[in-house]
């Protein structure tokens, strides 16, 4: 796994919010596949369109991510994967 796209949500958009590619290992990195995999779709979710090319998902798990900063534009610096939460 390279990473994943990540978005948040403002108000009813879903806002590119910057990659993620710290924080997986093995395991974690094939579990986040095996949930991913089912929730594939054809365009992007973001309400504005980006210009990175990936695997797009329906936007339905939220993920847990550290992170140091966030730029002017909203995107998080020296992001970390934790997990996905399991609460909501």
């Amino acid at each position: 796994m390279d990473g994943i796209y990540v978005g948040r949500r403002k108000g009813d958009d879903l806002v590119y919010a910057g990659k993620v590619d710290h924080g997986f290992d093995k395991v974690s990195a094939a579990d986040l596949q095996k949930r991913l995999k089912p929730l594939i779709r054809k365009t992007q979710p973001y309400t504005k369109r980006i210009g990175h090319k990936g695997i797009c998902v329906e936007p339905k798990l939220l993920a847990e991510i550290e992170y140091r900063a966030k730029s002017v534009e909203g995107k998080v610096r020296h992001p970390f994967f934790r997990d996905l939460r399991e609460d909501l």
